[in-house]
């Protein structure tokens, strides 16, 4: 082989080495959304409940005075 061929055959092994690790990274990413989307909507949820606690907890307590008043 010549050293033209050499550097050919390195430039590609180089270029093919990038678009695996490019495809990984995106694969990465994609699952990394994946779990913020989980996350948030769990997020939602929970806030949802709470609020709704809050909401009930404040009905069941009348406001009156202490009875030392």
């Amino acid at each position: 082989m010549t050293n033209d061929d050499d550097r050919l055959i390195r430039l590609e092994e180089t270029v093919a080495y990038q678009a695996r690790t490019i495809e990984d990274l995106s694969d990465e990413i994609a699952r990394q959304w994946r779990l913020i989307e989980e996350s948030r909507l769990k997020i939602e949820r929970l806030t949802e409940r709470f609020l709704d606690m809050e909401e009930r907890s404040r009905e069941a307590i009348p406001v009156t005075k202490p009875p030392h008043y």
